[in-house]
């Protein structure tokens, strides 16, 4: 298992702000502990602005760079387009190692899937994901699917990807919650299976074993996968249910896909953050 992190994604913050970079810098800590999983750890790639300008607009990008506040969820924190930048590069690096046969997730911070293409918002500037997704495609991939299985609608990735040629998006999150999106499916590629709060974890993995036999039918040389443990029972921003085995699990169902896939972090805000991610990391190694 690759691990792609730089520990500078620690560095921003604000007060009473539920994005807290700190809990990756826990997680960091929980893993090099442990001694189940060997984990190869490294960097984020440099990016270049041409992958960024695939999923992004030139005035995004700039109004990044200039610093500007987008709303309350989404400031201009000092040096947030470095951490922004690096948060893509990680993603990257996921896709590059994934592309020589590698198990790789990307711990960075800030997230991205809510980042559309003319706008940055809910704690996302550049979407990572949405990146690195088309990156395998303009490298060659035929068709690359992201699953997005954050307790919030990707609304961001949906936006970017919508009718991309190759590309399949497919969105599993809790309904009414933010961002009010992903109530039906769009276009001929993305599709979305909005839950209620409160969902019993029995249906929920139903919905999530429904959506990955859809997955299976668009028959996917590459998966990105926007891994969000924020539907996690106790977590503090949403109201579903699901614990640390059903994390587990879904990294196991990954793993049966038998198809090249890379994961990056996006939500997750309860303390229990590290537990999670080392439950669904060891789904994914078969453990």
């Amino acid at each position: 298992m690759k691990i792609i992190t730089d520990s500078r994604c620690t560095e921003y913050s604000a007060r009473g702000h539920p994005e807290r970079p700190q809990r990756v810098s826990r997680t960091v800590e929980a893993l090099r502990a442990q001694t189940e999983l060997p984990i190869i750890w490294e960097e984020p790639l440099a990016v270049e602005d041409a992958s960024i300008l695939r999923a992004h607009t030139p005035e995004l990008l700039e109004s990044i760079h200039r610093g500007q506040d987008f709303d309350a969820d989404t400031p201009a924190h000092p040096n947030i387009v470095e951490h922004a930048r690096r948060s893509v590069g990680g993603a990257l690096h996921a896709l590059q190692s994934a592309q020589k046969g590698e198990m790789a997730f990307s711990l960075m911070r800030p997230p991205g899937h809510h980042a559309t293409r003319r706008q940055a918002m809910g704690f996302c500037y550049f979407n990572s994901i949405a990146i690195a997704a088309l990156e395998a495609r303009a490298k060659g991939c035929k068709r690359v699917a992201v699953f997005d299985f954050d307790v919030h609608h990707g609304n961001g990735t949906e936006d970017i990807l919508l009718d991309q040629p190759g590309c399949l998006f497919t969105s599993i999150h809790q309904s009414p919650c933010y961002p009010g999106t992903g109530l039906a499916n769009r276009g001929k590629n993305c599709f979305n299976y909005p839950v209620p709060a409160a969902l019993p974890r029995e249906q929920y993995r139903g919905i999530f074993s429904q959506a990955f036999e859809e997955l299976k039918k668009f028959k996917p040389d590459m998966i990105g996968i926007s891994a969000g443990f924020d539907a996690y029972a106790r977590d503090p921003l949403a109201q579903e249910t699901l614990e640390a085995e059903d994390f587990h699990w879904l990294g196991e169902t990954i793993r049966k896909l038998e198809t090249p896939v890379f994961s990056i972090l996006e939500g997750g805000y309860s303390n229990d953050l590290p537990e999670l991610i080392m439950a669904y990391l060891r789904g994914l190694s078969g453990k």
